[in-house]
């Protein structure tokens, strides 16, 4: 009796381990975003992350920062500049942290710098943090800002050149008098800076600035010769009027300087009429307040595709 029950089980027990084996193991998991907070020199930081579809069977992901404007937050920044599509089409990760008090220590006089909080740190940390938990290339880290968030993003560049592969600064500079005189990565570091002639908040030519915390920042193209040096490119740029495709009071105008020997390089794009806005982005205050967006190019596919081209090195 007992040979004709294990003849009948064993079979069953066998189908049963087979059926196991064969259930997938690579299910792509859907895209997930999520708040996390990460305690940095005794403040608990907040930042949002977005994980594309599939992130668990992607390989090593490049990992993009970017950095709201003073006031601003992490969702906001997601419904202004939105790089979520990019992300799910190529498959990039995208950390949207949160400023201390809403202003980033950019070298300006904002709360986090007469706080003295350590910016530089909260991103290093980061970086730590998203390296360990999640599926990131550490030589492909790269960050991105606007206004206060510009700021922080030319900072980062400076400071931080071991973890950040390259940046791009929308109506931004370089604050002049701590960050710019102290500016020498230990990297290489390939840079964009979009800026609009008529940005109301952060000037063009550089100078004083009247609005918010105030300070005193550089030029757009003194930031691009700050840049240039750096990366040791030709200081005579290949010079491109963008298609005016919009017809909506700004035109576009890309200087592209390089380096041949190691493929580094600086893009600036002035935004002819441009106010203190990011090209293509959503209009989220009024024209009178903060001038023109620029429907001409998109900052968000021109920045990806500037990224894709380079790695840490």
């Amino acid at each position: 009796m007992k040979k004709i029950l294990l003849f009948y089980i064993f079979p069953f027990i066998l189908f049963s381990c087979n059926k196991e084996e064969n259930i997938p193991t690579s299910i792509n998991y859907p895209s997930e975003q999520k708040s996390i907070n990460l305690t940095v020199d005794g403040n608990v930081r907040r930042f949002v992350i977005y994980l594309p579809s599939g992130y668990n069977n992607a390989g090593k992901m490049p990992m993009i920062f970017a950095l709201h404007g003073g006031g601003g937050s992490p969702e906001q920044m997601l419904s202004q500049i939105d790089f979520r599509t990019i992300a799910e089409r190529d498959k990039i990760v995208l950390v949207y942290p949160e400023a201390f008090q809403e202003k980033w220590n950019d070298g300006r006089p904002t709360p986090a710098n007469l706080l003295g909080i350590d910016d530089v740190n909260f991103f290093n940390q980061m970086c730590d943090y998203m390296i360990a938990n999640y599926p990131v290339e550490s030589s492909k880290i790269f960050a991105t800002g606007i206004s206060n968030g510009g700021f922080m993003t030319s900072r980062l560049g400076c400071e931080l050149s071991n973890r950040i592969a390259a940046i791009a600064v929308d109506a931004a500079t370089i604050e002049q008098t701590n960050i710019y005189p102290n500016c020498n990565p230990s990297n290489p570091l390939p840079a964009i800076y979009i800026h609009g002639t008529l940005d109301y908040f952060v000037p063009f030519n550089g100078g004083i600035m009247t609005v918010g915390e105030g300070g005193t920042v550089i030029s757009h193209f003194q930031a691009i010769t700050k840049w240039v040096e750096i990366n040791n490119c030709e200081t005579n740029p290949i010079i491109t009027n963008l298609p005016d495709i919009s017809n909506d009071g700004t035109t576009v105008v890309e200087r592209k300087y390089s380096n041949v020997s190691n493929g580094n390089e600086v893009i600036s794009y002035v935004i002819s009429n441009g106010g203190h806005t990011w090209p293509q982005g959503v209009q989220s205050l009024p024209i009178s307040l903060v001038g023109l967006t620029s429907q001409d190019m998109n900052a968000n596919e021109v920045i990806w595709q500037f990224f894709k081209r380079h790695s840490q090195q």
